[in-house]
């Protein structure tokens, strides 16, 4: 059985990483590691903070440069109550984006980037590949009640992990796939749900890492742990032999 570093070097693989409200704290130590032995995927597709993590590194953000940006995160920074359908407007959000993303374009990208969102109105989840990149990132991280709808090409969109838990619906058949999944602990998912299972489709290949901290927005200074636990499995896993489509990992 080969190793992860071994399939991963056996082939090009896109990334895929799940959705996971503040989950992008263990994406980002993820994708460092990955980054820190030059395993580096030739697309990216993301939902939520999926779609944040990999969003920021398909538009040359290096992992490294973004797990800094992410770790002097404050609550303040992103905290923007007004009256509206959710909680914060999402302006100091789209602001950090802006700032931080190397390109305003999914046409900029390095890397080809599919993020998934939700149409509200066609009530259906759509992979966006084209035009104004922070918009749809931030539309795919808006939890419905947290954030306000984010309009993407002129439609209102809201998180893409709503349907899309996974953020692999952009995949094409027989893509070959590394898929970061986050196991969810949230209460808004029933569990035993389908959607907290790690996707079954060939060619992926699930990596999951086990009792990660639980970070929220309240949670913060958990993120930083959060960030390490993930780095130091990840690199643990390259090592570990991949002997079906998913890979537990141990933290």
């Amino acid at each position: 059985m080969p190793t992860l570093r071994e399939w991963l070097m056996d082939a090009p693989f896109t990334l895929g990483m799940s959705s996971g409200f503040f989950g992008f704290f263990a994406h980002a130590g993820f994708l460092s590691a990955l980054e820190d032995s030059d395993l580096r995927p030739r697309a990216v597709l993301g939902s939520s903070a999926g779609a944040l993590v990999g969003g920021a590194w398909a538009a040359g953000l290096p992992a490294r440069d973004f797990s800094e940006v992410l770790l002097g995160l404050r609550r303040q920074d992103f905290w923007d109550p007004a009256p509206g359908a959710g909680l914060l407007r999402g302006a100091r959000f789209h602001s950090i984006l802006q700032r931080v993303l190397p390109t305003q374009t999914f046409a900029g990208c390095r890397t080809p980037l599919g993020v998934s969102v939700f149409d509200v109105a066609t009530a259906r989840t759509r992979v966006v590949r084209h035009g104004e990149l922070a918009s749809a990132i931030r539309a795919s991280c808006a939890v419905p009640f947290l954030f306000s709808p984010v309009r993407v090409a002129g439609r209102a969109c809201l998180d893409g992990g709503l349907f899309d838990r996974p953020g692999l619906l952009g995949a094409t058949p027989g893509e070959r796939i590394l898929h970061h999944h986050l196991a969810s602990r949230s209460p808004w998912r029933r569990p035993g749900s389908p959607a907290l299972e790690a996707p079954h489709r060939g060619g992926t290949l699930s990596v999951i890492l086990e009792d990660l901290p639980r970070v929220g927005p309240f949670r913060l200074a958990e993120g930083a742990r959060a960030h390490r636990i993930a780095w130091e499995a990840t690199r643990r896993a390259l090592d570990l032999p991949v002997a079906g489509p998913v890979l537990p990992v141990a933290t």
